[in-house]
């Protein structure tokens, strides 16, 4: 999860031709978890028929279409357009981070100099997107979770009958909410084993906050989403054969702490 430390001022810059438009409410859910879209402008050549499915979400959002003539067959001119509204914003000196929304691997060298720049920057495309384009990015979240998110969404009636029936049973391990675009391999439970060693006390305990935050800096698209899990915290708890979860009370009547260590620490 992000931290709330300050509200942060964004600009969020859609490359029309490389996300698709039936995930624009989720994306821009997703982005105010971050901080205020103060700037949202999407790039595409509106006169071609491909573009027309963005028009119908653009008033709904108050996106402004920023249109890009194609001057060369087999070229993508918007992405022109975005890198250079993207140096045109930063020099302004109003924004504290930028949210780039594309799957394309060219604004790679646009995300590395906005970060250089001390620019928080937070990537939304699809899952096929090249790995240097996601490393380059502070945060990278897949599309495929934002639109898997809203489709297990069921009714309150249902979710009132699910809590009911938990209640009444004997408790288990932590299991996927949602349909996972990956699997918990090897490399992930590395990482999160690494993460734990790294920020762990004498006792080898760490806070999940900080478990959570680490493990994205190494990897910015690591999201328990993509795993099934809504939270990082079931997701740890459903490795119940490598970890201990401590949950601890704070200073604030019903808030807890939690904190996690591998077994044998």
């Amino acid at each position: 999860m992000p931290q709330n430390t300050k509200e942060l001022k964004l600009a969020v810059l859609i490359d029309a031709d490389n996300v698709p438009y039936s995930n624009v409410k989720g994306m821009m859910e997703e982005i105010t978890k971050y901080g205020t879209p103060t700037t949202k402008r999407i790039y595409a050549d509106w006169t071609k028929p491909n573009a027309n499915g963005w028009k119908s979400v653009l008033l709904e959002h108050a996106i402004t279409p920023i249109q890009q003539y194609s001057y060369t067959t087999g070229k993508n001119s918007s992405d022109s357009a975005l890198i250079i509204d993207a140096m045109d914003l930063l020099y302004s000196g109003k924004l504290d981070g930028f949210c780039i929304v594309s799957s394309d691997s060219d604004f790679t060298r646009l995300a590395i100099r906005l970060r250089e720049s001390g620019m928080k920057v937070i990537g939304i495309g699809e899952q096929k997107t090249p790995k240097p384009f996601i490393s380059a990015c502070d945060r990278f979240v897949f599309i495929e979770v934002l639109d898997g998110a809203i489709k297990k969404k069921a009714p309150k009636t249902i979710i009132d009958t699910k809590k009911a029936v938990e209640k009444t049973s004997a408790k288990t391990p932590e299991k996927p909410t949602q349909k996972p675009l990956n699997k918990i391999d090897e490399p992930t439970i590395e990482l999160i084993e690494s993460t734990i060693e790294d920020l762990g006390d004498d006792d080898g305990w760490a806070f999940l906050g900080d478990v959570g935050n680490l493990i994205v800096k190494k990897k910015p698209e690591f999201d328990p989403r993509n795993y099934g899990f809504s939270k990082l915290t079931p997701m740890l708890k459903s490795l119940t054969d490598i970890l201990e979860i401590d949950e601890r009370d704070s200073d604030k009547k019903g808030i807890k702490h939690v904190y996690v260590r591998l077994f044998f620490s």
